[in-house]
């Protein structure tokens, strides 16, 4: 599932085909993702100029001159393709139609952006723009991880008391948005913290916001990390998978200078969390 580097990536790849521009015409190529799209979907969106194109926490939020935003939801396997305009060097022709691009937007200045789901795990939906926080996927979503509110007193705050594994906790989305089971396992040994450490026996869980936020910006700056159906908005993969030290890693040495463990791996809730067993404690 992309987590947060990856789809502020896509978002980020998406502004130059949408921001600003008009949606000339609109297709929506079956009646359901995960979901049932909105009700004519296509007509809704077609005239519609593009003011703003945001994320919040893993969904991405264009809003629209007609009053209501279009919420995205990459999913497992779904990609947003760029076409028809120039990228970095690089000018990227309209491909040939696919079996799975469901929901194709043509846009002023010959840009095409294609939704592309083969699980159909993605959704879509489109709401007022007034009350788009209080839409049921948004309304109980904690603070941007990058962004003011969480901070070193919220963080720790929230963790007095708590009996969970720290793991958990930072992957519970009501406490922070956007992080996911790559990130958090980053974080976490650059913290030198057990994943199944107790929330509450963190000793300095505000010295976890800085690093949180370095993990992050160093991912959004390789364009995330792609594993398996993962793509940027121009076809490429992204290369943090590259820079991983422990997630994926089981078996193999750490990479902490004069470390000599082997990078482990235990189950919970159902993810795998990596970790050193030397340098986490």
């Amino acid at each position: 599932m992309p987590e947060l580097p990856e789809v502020e990536t896509v978002r980020r790849g998406l502004l130059p085909a949408m921001e600003g521009r008009l949606i000339e015409r609109a297709e929506v190529n079956r009646p359901d993702l995960r979901w049932p799209l909105p009700e004519r979907m296509a007509e809704r969106l077609t005239g519609a100029r593009v003011l703003a194109l945001r994320r919040r926490s893993k969904y991405i939020l264009a809003d629209l001159s007609t009053g209501e935003t279009l919420l995205i939801h990459l999913g497992m396997s779904g990609r947003m393709l760029v076409s028809g305009i120039t990228l970095g060097a690089f000018f990227h022709e309209h491909p040939a139609p696919e079996k799975h691009d469901h929901v194709v937007l043509h846009l002023e200045g010959g840009a095409r952006v294609t939704f592309n789901d083969a699980r159909r795990f993605g959704a879509m939906d489109l709401l007022p723009t007034a009350t788009a926080e209080s839409h049921p996927l948004l309304v109980e979503i904690g603070p941007e991880p990058l962004g003011n509110a969480f901070n070193g007193s919220y963080l720790s705050a929230r963790l007095k008391g708590r009996n969970t594994p720290i793991k958990s906790a930072l992957l519970d989305q009501h406490l922070v948005a956007g992080l996911g089971n790559i990130y958090v396992c980053e974080t976490l040994y650059r913290a030198g913290i057990h994943p199944a450490r107790r929330a509450a026996d963190v000793a300095s869980p505000q010295d976890l916001v800085p690093i949180i936020r370095d993990v992050l910006a160093e991912a959004i700056e390789a364009g995330g990390s792609s594993l398996k159906d993962y793509r940027r908005t121009d076809g490429e993969l992204g290369y943090f998978q590259k820079a991983f030290a422990v997630y994926g890693r089981e078996g193999e040495p750490c990479l902490t200078a004069g470390c000599t463990s082997i990078i482990a791996r235990i189950v919970q809730s159902g993810r795998s969390s990596f970790f050193c067993p030397t340098c986490q404690t």
